[in-house]
């Protein structure tokens, strides 16, 4: 296998019979793309499962094609993987991965030209999964664009996963082809640091509990501690595999800063019961070791409130718990601001754009604070 990449990799330019000159498939892999957040090699593609997953590389040619891969939601209009792929930071497709195999024109130009593309899952792993099958092109290969001087990981649930960011219906229901991650904060806040991200985002989940709708109960089968060490989580399959199948190696991806935006679900289900709370705050402080224990020199940064800020109080209690528990202090607390009204609502209720710029904003102001960016 290494042999033959090696060769794909390394193809000249071939004029053909007519003069016209020859295309190359190229198969993409972590020495020839830059992987944007948590991929996987699965045979001949790069597999892609959480939202805002990608690949971006530079090439110089006159034509480019990417085909992509769908999984075992491709049936499923609700499900489909949306995805979308920028060339020079224009997007050129926004579309939704309704067959087993689709290959896009990205790029044609009648000379050469340096170009950077970037591919992005814009939906959420717990719906579908998609991989990059191939790169065609006329250029002599594609390269990984550099990594970023910072990196930051974001643990989150359908906020910032961009549940319904391009829906602003608050009384539409989910769809993954309104579920736009880079109109989230999380994205948002990446981009305006000018820093690379891995977003482990699962809308529902929580810490002890996923969203109840009545509260009675817990929903314990949507915790997203149970999958923060897998590459992810799905409902679909690639070639048989569930992204929870795969341990995740933490060092692939080592981010400066984790930001953990967790409690939204969970107060679904706490409400104002203190036995309950205390539950939230005391899984929370056994969360924050398993994050550290992956990420031993990273900054925490634990938030809360764009949906409510009930939980705000124990997300303190559970950090100031962990630092006396364990004497590490490199870890801090943002409260978000609660979305408003007057600036309007996703699907279900969710934070619209302008909401998720606020908070970006705000983050970010705290970002550079905490880090010195």
């Amino acid at each position: 296998m290494k042999i033959v990449l090696a060769l794909l990799l390394c193809l000249m330019l071939i004029p053909t019979a007519n003069g016209e000159t020859a295309m190359n498939t190229i198969i993409p892999t972590w020495n020839n793309v830059k992987p944007l957040g948590r991929t996987m090699q699965l045979e001949d593609a790069l597999w892609l499962c959480l939202s805002g997953t990608g690949a971006e590389f530079t090439a110089e040619c006159t034509s480019l094609q990417v085909t992509m891969a769908g999984d075992s939601a491709v049936t499923a209009p609700a499900n489909r993987v949306r995805l979308a792929i920028e060339v020079n930071g224009q997007r050129v497709v926004d579309d939704m991965l309704d067959a087993p195999e689709k290959t896009y024109d990205v790029w044609h130009s009648a000379a050469p030209e340096s170009i950077t593309v970037r591919i992005i899952k814009l939906s959420e792993s717990a719906m579908s999964t998609c991989a990059i099958k191939a790169i065609t092109t006329d250029a002599q290969a594609i390269y990984p664009t550099p990594k970023k001087a910072r990196s930051i990981e974001f643990i989150g649930d359908s906020i910032t996963c961009g549940y319904g960011a391009d829906d602003e219906v608050a009384e539409h229901n989910f769809t993954t082809s309104t579920e736009n991650v880079t109109h989230g904060y999380a994205y948002k806040t990446a981009q305006a640091l000018d820093a690379d991200y891995s977003m482990v985002s699962f809308s529902g989940y929580g810490i002890i509990s996923g969203y109840t709708g009545t509260g009675e109960s817990k929903m314990t089968n949507q915790l997203l501690p149970t999958y923060y060490e897998k590459l992810g989580f799905s409902y679909a399959s690639y070639k048989g595999r569930t992204p929870a199948s795969v341990e995740w190696d933490f060092s692939a991806y080592t981010p400066d800063l984790v930001v953990i935006n967790l409690g939204t679900n969970d107060d679904s289900y706490t409400g104002a019961d203190p036995e309950r709370q205390e539950d939230y705050r005391a899984q929370y402080t056994e969360f924050l070791k398993v994050v550290r224990r992956n990420n031993p020199n990273a900054t925490i940064l634990c938030t809360l409130g764009i949906m409510g800020d009930r939980l705000y109080p124990q997300v303190k209690n559970a950090v100031n718990a962990y630092t006396e528990e364990t004497g590490d202090t490199n870890i801090a607390c943002l409260k978000f601001d609660v979305q408003s009204p007057a600036d309007g609502y996703a699907a279900d209720w969710h934070p619209s754009q302008l909401t998720h710029t606020k908070a970006s904003e705000k983050l970010v102001k705290r970002i550079q604070q905490l880090m010195g960016w």
